[in-house]
């Protein structure tokens, strides 16, 4: 009997269902994109998880944004943003500005939000967030419901906090977001470096 239990659980650890298609990649980073700052528009914020890496050099990411936003055509007519990567400390203002739109609210105000200088865009940079990230489109994909904006990182701000004494990013200490079916997520402990698998155990000291 213990041997058919034992085989059981062996096998639904490994059994799998089939779902229709759907975006379960998760869960993902969930960020504050500022947009605006400019004489035809004013500042807004947007909430976006649809974000991504696509090139180190020249460093590039992308935001993918549905066209009936109102920040859509802020972003279009600009050609600049800033995500701004916020902590646990945010999550209610990142789950807030993902509600309302900034057709009809002031974000910044009901969000209790800071505005601050970028370094190289015209958009300002939420000042309560730990990490800033200005971006200068370079391609737009109309991919379907999203318009995916593909941009070249211009200049990044990271809190003084979050540096050691030796200049290392202290990422570990941010306490980020993620975003994954319908959920928030705080990112969790350190497992491991990279290369970690491969890297030689160093032997025991004889004495």
């Amino acid at each position: 009997m213990d041997k058919i239990k034992r085989e059981t659980a062996r096998n639904d650890r490994f059994e799998k269902q089939s779902w229709k298609p759907g975006n379960v990649l998760s869960p993902l980073p969930v960020v504050m994109v500022s947009c605006g700052g400019v004489p035809e528009w004013k500042p807004n914020i947007i909430t976006i998880a649809w974000i991504g890496s696509v090139c180190s050099d020249p460093p590039m990411l992308s935001i993918s944004v549905r066209p009936e936003r109102y920040s859509y055509d802020i972003i279009q007519s600009t050609g600049e943003f800033v995500v701004n990567v916020p902590s646990r400390r945010q999550a209610r203002a990142v789950d807030w500005c993902g509600m309302v739109s900034g057709r009809d609210v002031d974000k910044w105000e009901g969000a209790g939000l800071t505005q601050a200088q970028a370094l190289k865009v015209r958009c300002p940079i939420i000042r309560e967030c730990p990490i800033h990230i200005e971006c200068r489109v370079r391609e737009t994909l109309n991919l379907g419901s999203h318009v995916m904006f593909v941009s070249e990182v211009s200049a990044v701000q990271i809190s003084s906090s979050l540096i050691d004494a030796k200049g290392r990013f202290q990422l570990e200490k941010a306490g980020l977001l993620a975003y994954g079916l319908g959920q928030y997520f705080e990112i969790g402990a350190v497992i491991g470096r990279f290369g970690f698998s491969v890297q030689k155990r160093k032997g025991k000291t004889r004495r």
